[in-house]
C-alpha cells in the first residue's frame, strides 16, 4: 500500500518517528522534495546486488581512479541535496566520470547505474533524473516476470538499448563497461551472466 502524505507537519512526524526506528538497511529516496520510502530489499535482491557489486570490483581498480559503490546517494545539487536523490543499487563511476563526489553524495551521475526492481518501488520512474544527472547506462533487473532491460544515453536521453529474458539466448553488450550480459536459465531462480569483453573472463549470479 502506497501513501501520499501532503499535510507538511504530520508528513515531519512521520519522518521523525521513522527515523528513530532502528532499521540498518531503510532504503529511502527524496524526489523533488517528496519523500519516497522505498520497499525494503528481501534476500534474493541483496543477493543480487552483491553479485554485481563484485564482478564490477573484480574489474575496476580504485588505484586508477574507478569507484564502484553499493547504494550511495546521487543529486542533480551540491547544497540542498537531500531535497533530490537517488539512490541505485550498484554504481560505477569511471576515472575521468565529471561528477563530483561531495563526500555525502555524488553530484552527477554514474556510468552505469543498477535497478533492481522491489514489488511496489519506482525503479523505472527514475530515468528521467538518471538522464538530468547524465547517467550512461542505466540497468534495470526486473524479478515479475524476470526481465533485465539495459537503457543508454543517446541524443539527451536514456533509451532502451535491448531486454533479455531467461534462457532467450542473447546478449546485450554495454557501451561504457566491458561486459557482455546474458540471463540464464538456473534454479531456484534464473541468473546473470557476465562476460569481461576483453578478458574472456565471466561470472554467473
Amino acid at each position: 500500500m502506497a501513501v501520499m502524505v501532503l499535510d507538511p507537519v504530520l508528513a515531519g512526524e512521520i519522518i521523525e518517528g521513522r527515523n528513530r526506528f532502528s532499521r540498518e538497511h531503510r532504503r529511502e529516496e527524496v524526489w523533488d522534495g517528496v519523500t519516497y520510502i522505498m520497499p525494503d530489499a528481501d534476500n534474493e535482491h541483496s543477493e543480487i546486488a552483491t553479485f554485481f557489486i563484485w564482478v564490477f570490483r573484480s574489474v575496476f581498480d580504485p588505484v586508477g581512479g574507478d569507484r564502484v559503490h553499493g547504494s550511495c546517494n546521487v543529486s542533480d545539487r551540491a547544497r540542498g541535496w537531500e531535497h533530490n536523490y537517488r539512490n541505485p543499487d550498484a554504481a560505477v563511476f569511471l576515472a575521468g566520470n565529471p561528477a563530483r563526489d561531495l563526500r555525502t553524495h555524488w553530484l552527477g551521475g554514474p556510468d552505469m547505474a543498477l535497478e533492481i526492481v522491489s514489488p511496489g518501488d519506482r525503479s523505472r520512474d527514475k530515468l528521467d533524473f538518471y538522464t538530468r544527472v547524465k547517467t550512461r547506462e542505466v540497468m534495470i533487473l526486473d524479478r515479475d516476470p524476470w526481465l533485465l532491460e539495459l537503457y543508454q544515453l543517446r541524443r539527451g536521453k536514456l533509451r532502451l538499448a535491448g531486454t533479455l529474458r531467461p534462457g532467450d539466448g542473447k546478449k546485450l553488450t554495454s557501451g561504457v563497461l566491458p561486459f557482455d550480459f546474458q540471463f540464464v536459465r538456473s534454479r531456484p531462480r534464473p541468473k546473470v551472466k557476465v562476460v569481461h569483453t576483453i578478458t574472456g573472463q565471466g561470472w554467473a549470479g
